[in-house]
């Protein structure tokens, strides 16, 4: 199996920065791509930002220029650094690889518990 941990929420001022971070762990051969999404109450859950391990990224349009992913591929984890904070970033962020695992030859989703951040204004 394949376990991803996240780290780094939290509440944070409007306009203040927050890191998260997410590290895969378990039989993983190689890992395609990793993101981060987020799911604020009573909303569907949404992508934020995903970085292949190319590294090639992309974000939404809500976080571009304000947001930066990022991957250190010898420790299969990805940050999300995320500066000028608006309220409406609060949700609960998830972070997802899709893992190419030992023994398998088909890649498959897995994904974090989810980590809070709350913005205040």
């Amino acid at each position: 199996q394949v376990q991803l941990v996240e780290s780094g929420g939290g509440l944070v001022q409007a306009g203040g920065s927050l890191r998260l971070s997410c590290t895969a762990s378990g039989s993983i051969a190689r890992i395609n791509h990793m993101a981060w999404y987020r799911q604020a109450p009573g909303k569907q859950r949404e992508l934020v930002a995903q970085i292949l391990m190319t590294g090639t990224a992309t974000y939404a349009d809500s976080v571009k220029g304000r947001f930066t992913i990022s991957s250190d591929n010898a420790k299969n984890t990805v940050y999300l650094d995320m500066n000028s904070l608006k309220p409406e970033d609060t949700a609960v962020y998830f972070c997802n690889a899709v893992v190419l695992r030992y023994g398998t030859d088909w890649f498959s989703d897995f994904w974090g518990q989810g980590t809070q951040v709350t913005v205040s204004s």
